[in-house]
């Protein structure tokens, strides 16, 4: 056992002893035996209250420095209950400070990489600070950075202004602002409120959509760019050995009969991939020259059975079951163009289901939110989630004989009558939705 731990206790039981002599030698009459007694029953207590106050005192400090977050001292145990609780809270908050310390430099160095403009306002007495702000968005706006929310009302009064109408809560739009007294910009603007019982943040993102449009058409020319180059090193490699070939036999003196044959089906060949070329780059043509929408008004019920119709021969040779389910609507766009994306869509769902034991394709005309839907629905294999995102992408196909056009000449009809082309996986076969506007 320790007797530190119990010192001030040895001190009191000292302290009593004495005074009890002390008493004795008062009622004997003692008086210098009792002052001796006396001032040493004194001397024990306050030994015994300066042991006491030195362990409090010890672990006062240690818990100021918890409360300060000063983790710079290095306190040790003493076998005192009171003081060791006290090192075991201050090593437990140092540890839990300094994981803290290291997520939060992780996140803001993940933050600071963002090409996205990020800033995060925090409420304080109903007054808005800036609790965090990426270098993007400081870059985006050219602003400097400043630790209070009203500051920024002078260097960027629109962006200002926009973000209070916000009222601080969820929000999404689009607006242009000139910066710096330069030519309006368009930014895509978001709005996250984020409260708990004690904190209120407002995050606010931040993008140009100049860039965005960049970043997609950049895309979009690389993975064409790719398409190309692919469909064009497998037909001229070929064609360029053939030639080769046909050169070879030419240069001979004598042409053998075998020679003559060769030659007649090596021209064969070429003549094939000519016009697998030329056929390529039709498609090519029709994807990026689509001709002006011709506007009118026309029943999209018209349409769907417009299309049906052409391609009956077909659903019933494959034993396809067609089940519809049309809302009599209308809307203006080019009858022509929207039917022969129907049929585009018809074809693929012929091909999806070509393998199923129950052929089923639905066709679906309905309103949501202002919106006309038309939809065509198929029972068939559906699409693998690791090419969905490229699905549109011209020249993208997975049939043998697919041109890979269909669902991009599609895409960009419907987004020349202002709508859009959406797909959707389901749980035994997928979804196309064509969205119009009405």
């Amino acid at each position: 056992m320790n007797l530190n731990r119990y010192t001030w206790l040895i001190f009191i039981l000292l302290a009593i002893v004495c005074g009890i002599f002390a008493f004795d030698f008062y009622i004997q009459n003692k008086w210098i035996n009792l002052s001796l007694f006396a001032l040493m029953s004194i001397i024990f207590i306050i030994f015994a209250k300066i042991h006491a106050t030195s362990s409090i005192q010890k672990s006062e400090k240690i818990l100021l420095s918890i409360q300060k977050k000063d983790f710079s001292l290095f306190p040790k145990t003493e076998q005192n209950n009171l003081i060791d609780n006290a090192v075991k809270l201050y090593y437990q908050s140092k540890e839990e400070h300094l994981s803290l310390s290291s997520y939060k430099l992780l996140y803001e160095e993940i933050l600071n990489q963002l090409e996205i403009g990020l800033m995060i306002l925090t409420e304080k007495k109903a007054e808005w600070e800036v609790f965090y702000v990426n270098p993007t968005f400081l870059e985006i706006l050219q602003i400097p950075r400043y630790n209070s929310w009203n500051l920024y009302e002078d260097k960027t009064p629109d962006f200002y202004k926009i973000i209070q109408q916000t009222n601080y809560e969820n929000s999404q739009e689009f607006f242009d602002i000139s910066i710096n007294e330069n030519v309006k910009q368009s930014f895509s603007l978001r709005t996250k409120k984020v409260q708990n019982i004690k904190n209120r943040f407002c995050i606010i993102s931040l993008e140009s959509v100049q860039k965005i449009i960049e970043q997609k058409e950049k895309l979009a020319w690389n993975n064409l760019m790719k398409v190309i180059s692919h469909e064009l090193l497998n037909t001229l490699t070929p064609v360029n050995s053939l030639i080769q070939n046909l050169e070879y036999i030419a240069n001979q003196d004598v042409v053998e009969k075998e020679d003559q044959e060769e030659m007649k089906e090596s021209l064969m060949i070429i003549n094939s991939k000519s016009k697998q070329l030329l056929n390529f780059v039709d498609d090519y043509r029709q994807v990026a020259e689509l001709p002006k929408p011709v506007f009118k008004t026309i029943s999209l019920t018209n349409i769907v059975e417009s299309a049906l119709n052409f391609l009956k021969p077909e659903f019933e040779k494959n034993g396809i079951t067609i089940v519809n389910s049309l809302e009599d609507q209308t809307v203006f766009a080019d009858q022509k163009m929207i039917e022969r994306c129907l049929i585009n869509l018809y074809l693929n769902a012929i091909y999806a289901v070509a393998d199923e034991s129950e052929k089923t394709i639905k066709t679906e005309i309905k309103t949501f939110n202002k919106r006309i839907i038309l939809s065509v629905e198929d029972s068939g294999i559906g699409i693998q989630k690791e090419i969905q995102d490229k699905i549109f992408l011209p020249f993208f196909t997975t049939r043998i004989s697919g041109s890979g056009i269909g669902l991009t000449l599609s895409k960009s009809i419907i987004e020349a009558h202002k709508g859009y082309l959406n797909y959707k996986p389901l749980k035994e076969g997928s979804r196309f939705e064509i969205w119009f506007l009405k």
